[in-house]
């Protein structure tokens, strides 16, 4: 039924070339352009396309839509926010408060000590771990909920989206504990180095982007692994695949892991470049946005979901700076673009217009230069 992994290479020359040039574009062309409240703005942009790589994945190789990939992103973003929290909230810092040691926001609510599940982000190397392990165990539960009862489509997209509306309002409802609508807040330092430096600006905009990278390479070998196939085997023909012996709805629960762990880490560094996490980043608007990511870059390319990322929040920031009562007109107008006129996004425009030109333009060069050799021969 398939081919031996031996048969598709970890990577193309094109495929190459192509994470090469992403990679002069993020960590030489931008940090040379751009001022560092720019390629902060762009750093930003950044932690987002951890989101639409994973829905790359999830859904554009699995076949499964999530629209709550926002509840990872938060996720990740409010254990690192947790643990930014509790370094800022030392004895001294919150003297003034009636109960100093604990998160301002605590103390507003009469909270007079730290709540158990916060204990562990005392740590940083637990932290680290929960950053990916707390999304990951989430998507975990709600995978063998869902996949176990044969349960896809339309309807595993809508109870995700309402998995991301629950958060959202529990984040809300429980302010002693989360901060509440307004998030946590006044992010200062990480492990005693100040976050909101312009040096750390962009130091933090290249971990960014290597951690970016790092999430690339990982979704291209499972991409072009056996996985990777069995994967959109699943997407195209399900039964077929189950019919020969495959457990789906174990690959289905992977994919869906994986895709929340990568969002995850999104969201954690997302926490780094902006100093705060609200639940506006978990609920359904952030989700759809993700979705919309994936979609302008297009679901199969995994480049192209960075590329959309890019292209789709530079347009917000450019429209809502320049056409404050439009931008949403004008985004609206983009999405409705790319499902009209270029469906398979970016990617799919470049491989069917630009490539093909950038091919006969390197044919005539070769051409160019042939005939100069000849005249230099025979002159």
């Amino acid at each position: 039924m398939m081919e031996s992994s031996q048969n598709i290479p970890f990577m193309t020359r094109k495929e190459l070339i192509s994470f090469a040039v992403l990679a002069a574009l993020l960590f030489l062309v931008l940090p040379s352009a751009l001022d560092v409240f720019r390629l902060s703005l762009v750093g930003k942009y950044l932690t987002y396309a951890f989101a639409a790589v994973g829905l790359v994945l999830c859904w554009g190789y699995g076949g499964i839509l999530s629209l709550g990939q926002g509840v990872f992103f938060g996720l990740g973003g409010y254990c690192m926010a947790m643990f930014l929290k509790l370094e800022s909230s030392d004895p001294i810092s919150t003297k003034i408060q009636s109960t100093p040691g604990i998160p301002d926001f605590m103390d507003w609510n009469q909270i007079t000590s730290l709540p158990f599940f916060w204990q562990p982000f005392h740590s940083f190397g637990f932290t680290l771990f929960a950053i990916v392990a707390v999304p990951t165990i989430f998507a975990f539960i709600i995978g063998v909920a869902m996949f176990k009862r044969r349960m896809g489509g339309v309807y595993f997209a809508i109870i995700t989206q309402a998995v991301a509306a629950i958060l959202t309002i529990l984040i809300i409802g429980q302010q002693g504990y989360t901060g509440g609508v307004n998030g946590i807040t006044d992010l200062r330092t990480l492990k005693g180095w100040d976050i909101r430096s312009n040096e750390a600006k962009v130091v933090l905009y290249y971990v960014n982007g290597g951690l970016l990278m790092v999430a690339l390479f990982v979704s291209q070998y499972v991409r072009t692994s056996k996985l990777g196939r069995i994967l959109v085997a699943m997407r195209d023909r399900e039964d077929r695949v189950r019919f020969s012996g495959y457990d789906v709805d174990a690959f289905k629960i992977f994919v869906f892991c994986l895709a929340a762990a990568i969002s995850a880490v999104g969201g954690a560094m997302f926490t780094l470049q902006v100093g705060f996490m609200s639940p506006s980043f978990v609920g359904i608007v952030p989700s759809i946005d993700m979705v919309i990511f994936c979609v302008v870059g297009g679901r199969l390319s995994l480049l192209g979901a960075v590329y959309g990322t890019l292209l789709v929040n530079w347009a917000k920031t450019s429209f809502s700076e320049a056409f404050p009562s439009l931008w949403l007109f004008g985004l609206g107008g983009l999405f409705i673009a790319v499902v009209l006129v270029f469906p398979d996004g970016l990617a799919g425009l470049y491989n069917s217009h630009a490539e093909p030109a950038l091919q006969r333009g390197l044919v005539g060069l070769r051409a160019t230069a042939k005939s100069l050799m000849r005249r230099l021969k025979t002159a």
